[in-house]
């Protein structure tokens, strides 16, 4: 039994240690993910095309999902990177595309407007 109590106690600490995305990070996150709800492109996943609002709340629920297992972006780059570039599932690179252009990878669509949104704050 104190074997138990020892494992829920470290089990517990360790859950109440997983830092959340700073919020200067997560408000960043979400004004490039407005960018995409926004744009009128679509998003692909595992070969089937969303809507940039769909996306949105996909790629959401996979910050939130690495917050909770203590991974949480300390860049929005990272969040690029770890959450918003491939299928976790999958391993498929997402793909965005916008009207009649040919997609590109959601890395690259995401990376250049994420340096427009730093570049109108200045």
């Amino acid at each position: 039994m104190k074997l138990l109590s020892t494992l829920l106690l470290l089990l517990s600490l360790g859950a109440a240690q997983a830092a959340p995305t700073a919020p200067a990070v997560r408000t960043e996150i979400q004004g490039l993910l407005q960018r995409l709800q926004d744009s009128g492109c679509e998003f692909n996943r595992n070969g089937s095309w969303y809507s940039g609002t769909e996306a949105r709340s996909h790629l959401l629920k996979k910050l939130d999902y690495l917050e909770s297992h203590d991974s949480a972006p300390r860049r929005s780059e990272d969040f690029i990177q770890q959450a918003a570039s491939t299928s976790s599932m999958s391993g498929k690179p997402y793909l965005v595309r916008c009207a009649a252009a040919a997609p590109v990878q959601s890395k690259d669509w995401l990376t250049q407007e994420l340096q427009k949104l730093r570049g109108s704050k200045t």
